[in-house]
């Protein structure tokens, strides 16, 4: 019992360490794409509207991954929710990919709508951040069939990750129109 619980602990802490060592990695990558540009690279300007799709088809998965949890459809949800990590793991792939051979597209709009689109870029890019660790510790806590602690940590993650998910979309409808292809 004692060798479980330490086994257990000392896995634990492995996956700590990686959720904090990505929570960091991540995030830092993406903000190297400001700087980082492959020289002479042929931009990739058809993915935005892909990965603008794919966050459109990740707010759809999240919100039929809570249907089936809530309908006690366990398998259904475990499989969404792999989608949905799967769906974000390609985003940012893409995203990544578009942004080392692109340079970023201003937004060419005035008055209130440009303020409204920078608090829904702001809030977007600030819980894109956050919602990384809240969704490596939820699947974990899930993998490790610790559902008490992942239904826990989950109700906090879903709607920081629902949103990350629709203000994807919203902020690429509302830049689209500015981008110089």
């Amino acid at each position: 019992m004692m060798e479980d619980n330490l086994s257990t602990q000392s896995e634990s802490l492995k996956f700590k360490k990686l959720i904090i060592l990505l929570s960091v990695v991540i995030p830092l990558a993406v903000a190297a794409l400001f700087v980082i540009k492959i020289p002479g690279a042929t931009p990739l300007n058809f993915l935005p509207k892909i990965y603008a799709f794919i966050n459109g088809t990740t707010a759809v998965v999240l919100v039929s991954a809570i249907i089936a949890v809530k309908n006690k459809k366990f398998k259904l949800h475990e499989g969404l929710m792999k989608l949905a990590i799967f769906l974000s793991l390609v985003f940012l792939l893409m995203y990544i990919a578009y942004h080392m051979t692109s340079e970023s597209t201003k937004f060419g709009g005035e008055g209130t709508i440009r303020s409204v689109y920078f608090f829904i870029l702001i809030t977007h890019i600030l819980l894109s951040i956050l919602v990384i660790p809240l969704v490596l510790i939820s699947f974990v806590r899930a993998w490790s069939k610790q559902f008490k602690h992942h239904k826990k940590i989950a109700r906090i993650t879903f709607p920081i990750w629902l949103y990350v998910a629709v203000t994807g979309v919203i902020v690429y409808l509302m830049i689209s129109p500015y981008y110089n292809f």
